[in-house]
């Protein structure tokens, strides 16, 4: 073991100690859910930028996009592995940019710079035999795959209007490449349509009532192709950013039952080359303003209502490959956690974070596999944090961030406790809530059975950090390229629960009385 490794625990001793503790009241209302995700709400994406993709004078991506990928690193088919199932969604920018070679096309050529190119590169391909590699991986890892479809394929730029592209979509080539997957036998759960197309758009844009309508040729091909509903992909769109007049455009041209699910993304810190990157990672108020956008589309759905609701397909956080300096280190956890936790608030179903790899923001690190201090957070959201979503409400410093789920091994709840002051504990105390009767005061929650908790802090106490700590334990993979074990610590429930500084904890409780979770 390296050396530093050891001093994890006397580190988070040392820098508990240098704090003071607030006690706090949190009440969960376990009575009835305000939200429900997906099983799967935990998802990640897969993108196609090849080595050549730079921002910000760096080329964070390497060898990490879809058509250069080494799928056969046991430490990245562990790390798939572990959540048994991973929710990944293929897709990204160069999405709209991608023809596939089968039916009546025969070159497939490679993205190459290109200064008049979709986000500067030219036309990529994907040809059969890396698609069956892809497929033979994701059958092997057992990934639940959503596919993002080129959605400008037949279409061109508009001479009048810089970045509209117009015409009908030409499903020709979608429909040659669905014939062939399902020939293999290859399963898709959803596919979704286009890329950053909707509203102002990003490199490009489509009309919302063509888009709306191009999204009813693309559900009846489906229809047509998949025999037996049971095995019937989903069709999502429009992912991409949350316009209010546009998103409902397209929805009432196309109408219910076309739409499975309403996919949006979410990139609010903004560029990724900002200096004021941590800062907004600890600013409660600035996590907060994206409320708003999931709101937003929370009411178009309730309005329109699509048989599976929201998801946000892609969110990066920092935009054009991340923040070098805050998103592979474990302070990026306060924005990628939180964001889940108050996205499952709003009823979105699936959160896909970018990236798997690749980037600065990728779960694992492009070169090594090795995961990244959010991966853990990740894992254990998946294994923790249940469907249904409880509500909770508290009195105390905004730095404390809260959220309850009903756990997803029953019985009892879970919750997720982001402390984002530098020099402020929090002492936990839980009630809960009275159904029913608002004037009357909460239970007083006192447990009987050890309480589950598992704290994350970075290794050194520098958030800057990009190895984490699980209660005092480095997570490194073994030497076997698994994922280390990521074991609770029993706490005696007559005591409160102890958040340090700058420190992110999931808590089960196992006897906590909640009917909705029954």
């Amino acid at each position: 073991m390296n050396f530093k490794f050891a001093f994890c625990p006397i580190i988070l001793l040392l820098s508990a100690s240098l704090s003071f503790a607030q006690n706090v009241n949190v009440v969960i209302h376990g009575a009835a859910s305000i939200a429900k995700t997906d099983d799967n709400f935990v998802c990640v994406t897969l993108d196609w930028w090849p080595a050549e993709k730079c921002d910000y004078n760096q080329c964070p991506w390497g060898k990490a996009g879809i058509l250069n990928l080494d799928l056969r690193y046991g430490a990245f088919i562990n790390a798939i592995k572990a959540f048994n199932p991973l929710r990944i969604k293929v897709g990204g920018s160069l999405q709209d940019n991608v023809v596939y070679k089968v039916g009546e096309v025969s070159s497939c050529p490679n993205f190459m710079k290109r200064e008049d190119g979709l986000f500067g590169f030219s036309q990529g391909c994907l040809s059969m035999e890396r698609w069956d590699q892809l497929n033979r991986f994701f059958n092997h890892t057992g990934v639940k795959l959503t596919y993002g479809l080129n959605a400008l394929f037949g279409r061109n730029e508009s001479q009048t209007e810089k970045g509209l592209w117009i015409g009908d979509w030409q499903p020709q080539n979608t429909r040659d490449f669905m014939q062939y997957t399902i020939s293999k036998g290859y399963k898709v759960d959803s596919y979704e349509f286009g890329n950053q197309l909707s509203g102002s758009g990003m490199g490009a844009k489509v009309d919302a009532k063509q888009y709306g309508k191009d999204v009813i040729v693309l559900k009846n091909l489906v229809k047509e192709l998949y025999a037996h509903p049971e095995t019937e992909p989903k069709v999502l769109g429009p992912g991409g950013f949350y316009e209010e007049k546009w998103f409902n455009t397209f929805l009432e041209v196309s109408g219910q039952g076309v739409v499975d699910g309403l996919t949006h993304h979410i990139y609010n810190l903004g560029p990724g080359d900002d200096p004021n990157m941590m800062n907004k990672v600890l600013d409660p108020s600035y996590l907060s303003q994206v409320s708003q956008t999931y709101k937003g589309v929370s009411d178009v759905v309730n309005k329109f209502r699509p048989q599976l609701g929201a998801w946000v397909s892609e969110s990066g956080g920092a935009l054009k490959g991340g923040s070098k300096d805050v998103s592979r280190t474990f302070a990026d956890g306060f924005w990628y956690l939180d964001q889940m936790g108050m996205a499952s608030t709003y009823d979105q179903k699936v959160f896909c974070k970018q990236a798997l790899i690749g980037g600065n923001y990728g779960l694992l690190n492009a070169t090594t596999f090795v995961p990244n201090p959010d991966y853990y957070g990740a894992l254990l959201w998946h294994r923790l944090m249940g469907s249904t979503v409880l509500a909770v409400t508290k009195e105390s410093d905004p730095n404390l961030r809260v959220y309850a789920h009903c756990a997803k091994k029953k019985p009892g709840v879970s919750l997720i406790f982001i402390n984002l002051s530098k020099d402020r504990s929090f002492n936990i105390t839980l009630s809960n809530a009275k159904p029913g009767d608002a004037g009357k005061p909460n239970y007083e929650f006192v447990g009987k059975q050890n309480r589950e908790e598992y704290h994350l802090r970075a290794l050194t106490g520098d958030i800057k950090d990009d190895i984490v700590c699980l209660n005092d334990v480095p997570m490194v993979q073994t030497d076997s390229e698994d994922i280390p074990a990521m074991d609770p610590k029993l706490v005696d429930a007559s005591t409160p629960i102890s958040i340090a500084a700058q420190s992110i904890a999931y808590v089960t409780i196992r006897d906590f009385e909640a009917p909705a979770c029954v």
